[in-house]
C-alpha cells in the first residue's frame, strides 16, 4: 500500500483562525517533542495562510512551531493587526475620503476600511522565510502554498514553494505558481475585500484568497496529497435566520464573510465525495484510464458558535473599531458575525484556542487513525 501523503489545509477567517492553533496544539500531543511536522504539505488561505507559513518555518520541530503560534495568538491585540484607536481610524477614513479628489497618479489610498500596516511589521518580526527553503531541502517539508485571489485575471492563484518535482498547474479559474514566499503573499491572501488594502504581486493585484477559491482541495491535490486534514472556522450547522425587518448592512456583511470563508469548502467536499464514490465502483482497468484518484479527508470545525463567543468579548475591541462598527449597526448583541473576524484581542483568541484544543482532544483517536500513527 502506498505511503500516505498528508496535507494540512487551513482555511481563512480573520481572528477566528485562533481556533486552528488550539486544534494544532491537540494534534501535537500525539507526537514526541522533537518530531518534525506530520504534514509534508501545508496549504493556507487568508489567516490560515499565516498559520501554515509559521508552521513551515518550524517544520523540523512541530511542537516548537505550535508553541510559537500559540504565544502570538494568546498575546494578540488588535493594534498588532490594524490601526484601531479612534484618532488613527478617523484619520485613515478621512484620508480615504480626500483621496477621491486626487488624480490616480498620486493617490495613495485604496478606499479600504482599515489600515493593516501593523500586520506587515508583525509578520516580518515573527517569520523567518529563509527557514522554509532549508526545511524543504532537508525533507522536513514537501511544499507550502499560499492562495490569493487575482483581481487582474479573476483566478484563484496558489503560490507555492516546494520540492523540484512539483510543477505549476493551470485549470479553469485557478492556477499554481512556484515562487519564494514573502510577507506580501501573506498580506495579499489575508486582504479581506474592502476591509484591508489590495496587494500588488508582480503584475497581479491580489486580495483575500477565499474570493475566487471555488475548489480549495485542488491545491493540496496538485501538490501531491492523497489525504487532507482540514481545520475550518465555520459553524457545523447554521440555523435559519428569522428577521422581523430587513437585515441591516452589518448582518449582510457578516453573511458575506461567512459565505466567503466556508461555503465553497463545503461544496468542494461534496464534489470529492461524489468522485470518491464513483471511483469506488471502477474496475482496475478503468482506474488506469483516468487521472482521478480517491482523496481521503477529515474536517475539524468548531463545536460552538464563534459569533456568540465574540459577542461576549465585544467590549474588548478598541474604542475606534467599536465606534466604526456602531456606525454600520454592529452592537454587542448584534446578529452580525463581523466582530468574530475582526476581534484580535487576547481574551477572545485564548477562548478560541481553548475551544480548538478541546475539539481536537475529543477527536484525538480519529485524528490518530487518520494520520496513521502507530
Amino acid at each position: 500500500m502506498a505511503q500516505p501523503n498528508i496535507a494540512l489545509l487551513l482555511t481563512g477567517g480573520g481572528a477566528r483562525a485562533a481556533y486552528q492553533v488550539g486544534v494544532l496544539k491537540a494534534i501535537a500531543t500525539l507526537f514526541p517533542r522533537n518530531h518534525k511536522i506530520p504534514f509534508p504539505i501545508l496549504c493556507g488561505t487568508s489567516a490560515g495562510a499565516i498559520n501554515s507559513t509559521a508552521l513551515a518555518c518550524y517544520a523540523s520541530c512541530y511542537h516548537l512551531g505550535v508553541r510559537k503560534l500559540e504565544w502570538v495568538w494568546k498575546n494578540f491585540s488588535t493594534e498588532q493587526v490594524y490601526v484601531a484607536n479612534l484618532s488613527g481610524t478617523l484619520r485613515h477614513l478621512l484620508s480615504n475620503y480626500l483621496s477621491k479628489f486626487q488624480i490616480e497618479e498620486v493617490r495613495k489610498t485604496q478606499g479600504n476600511l482599515l489600515n493593516n500596516r501593523p500586520l506587515r511589521g508583525l509578520l516580518r518580526d515573527m517569520l523567518d522565510f529563509k527557514r522554509i527553503d532549508r526545511n524543504i531541502h532537508r525533507n522536513h517539508l514537501q511544499a507550502i502554498s499560499v492562495t490569493v485571489s487575482s483581481y487582474t485575471s479573476h483566478e484563484s492563484v496558489s503560490f507555492f514553494q516546494g520540492q523540484k518535482q512539483i510543477g505549476p498547474w493551470q485549470r479553469q479559474k485557478r492556477r499554481g505558481e512556484p515562487c519564494i514566499l514573502d510577507v506580501d503573499h501573506l498580506l495579499g491572501s489575508a486582504a479581506i475585500p474592502m476591509v484591508f488594502p489590495v496587494i500588488r504581486l508582480g503584475e497581479d493585484y491580489v486580495g483575500d484568497g477565499s474570493i475566487h477559491q471555488l475548489a480549495p482541495l485542488s491545491t493540496p491535490i496538485h501538490l501531491g496529497a492523497n489525504k487532507v486534514l482540514i481545520v475550518g472556522v465555520g459553524q457545523r450547522e447554521k440555523q435559519p435566520n428569522i428577521f422581523d425587518t430587513c437585515p441591516r448592512s452589518a448582518t449582510v456583511a457578516g453573511h458575506l464573510l461567512d459565505t466567503l470563508f466556508a461555503d465553497t469548502l463545503d461544496a468542494d467536499l461534496e464534489r470529492v465525495d461524489r468522485i470518491n464514490q464513483t471511483l469506488s465502483i471502477f474496475t482496475p482497468e478503468q482506474m488506469k484510464q483516468t487521472d482521478l484518484k480517491p482523496i481521503d479527508y477529515m474536517q475539524i470545525k468548531p463545536s460552538e458558535d464563534l459569533q456568540s463567543i465574540a459577542q461576549k468579548h465585544f467590549l474588548s475591541l478598541p474604542s475606534g473599531i467599536r465606534s466604526l462598527l456602531k456606525v454600520i449597526g454592529v452592537k454587542p448583541d448584534s446578529e452580525s458575525s463581523l466582530p468574530s473576524y475582526l476581534l484580535f484581542e487576547s481574551p477572545y483568541c485564548q477562548e478560541l484556542i481553548e475551544l480548538g484544543f478541546k475539539d481536537g482532544m475529543e477527536q484525538k483517536n480519529k485524528i490518530r487513525d487518520f494520520l496513521e500513527i502507530e
